[in-house]
This record gives C-alpha cells, structure tokens and sequence, in this order.
C-alpha cells in the first residue's frame, strides 16, 4: 500500500474541515491552504475528486467553500483514500515464475491477510478520532511544567 501525498493531503483536509463542522460555515480552499500549508491548486484537485464521492458539499458565492456531506464520525479514513487514490490496494505480483503453488500460499496466507488488515483499520479511523487525537496534541503542547 501506497499514500500519495494527495491523499496525505485530502485526509489532512478533512480533519480541518472537521474541526470547523459545527460552526456549520463553509471553508475556502485558501484557507485550508494558509492553514494547512498545502498549495491551493493542488487541494482543488483533491476537493473535485471529494465533491465526486460526496464526502464533501460545495457552497457556491462569497461566502462559500466546502462542508463534510456527514458527521467527522460517519467519514472514515477508508472512504477519504478511496476517493482519491487511483489504485489503494494493488495487487501482488508473483513471487516465483516456477512456484505457481507457492504464490497462491504466499497470497493466501501473506499479501490477502495485510490487504484486509489495511482496509479493516482504515475503515475504523474515523475523522471525529483524527480530530480528537489533533485536538489532544494541541492541548499537550498548551501545557506549561512548573518544577
């Protein structure tokens, strides 16, 4: 498995847009962009391909930006990725042109078994835990020490 950096990018999107969720206004594309110090042509490439799997809704005018179609809770990592990366889980190759026995042991028991672990545990990160584990770090770092 292979994370673009625009799928990095439309994850790291998708918390912001989370943490603003109930102020119930859209964000612009800039401002993610000043925020998150990601190009503003690059994340409009990401938002078209979000808007395409309604993960998130666009509000047109002045006072427009995107919005998540859902709750932080209801989007998960899984959906985020699949959206935008081409192929998320490739298939594996052969290992051995001679061992066509061993390549479906070694597919059985090795490469099937890590492709449904990666996609079990993106579909159980969800944008409200992303958020939350943000939101903790940031608290930490607030923290003052007195000795």
């Amino acid at each position: 498995m292979k994370i673009s950096a625009k799928g990095r990018y439309g994850i790291a999107s998708m918390v912001f847009l989370a943490r603003n969720y109930e102020a119930s206004s859209p964000v612009t594309i800039i401002s993610i962009s000043e925020h998150l110090g990601i190009s503003k042509i690059y994340l409009e490439q990401v938002f078209s391909l979000l808007k395409r799997s309604k993960l998130v809704n666009s509000i047109k005018g002045s006072q427009g930006g995107y919005q998540l179609s859902r709750r932080p809770r209801e989007i998960t990592a899984y959906e985020i990725l699949s959206s935008i990366e081409i192929s998320l889980i490739e298939k594996t190759g052969i290992a051995s042109e001679k061992m066509e026995q061993l390549n479906r042991i070694l597919a059985r028991k090795v490469f099937d078994v890590l492709d449904r672990n990666i996609l079990n545990t993106l579909n159980t990160i969800t944008l409200e835990d992303l958020l939350t584990a943000w939101n903790h770090e940031e608290s930490d770092e607030n923290l003052m020490y007195f000795i």
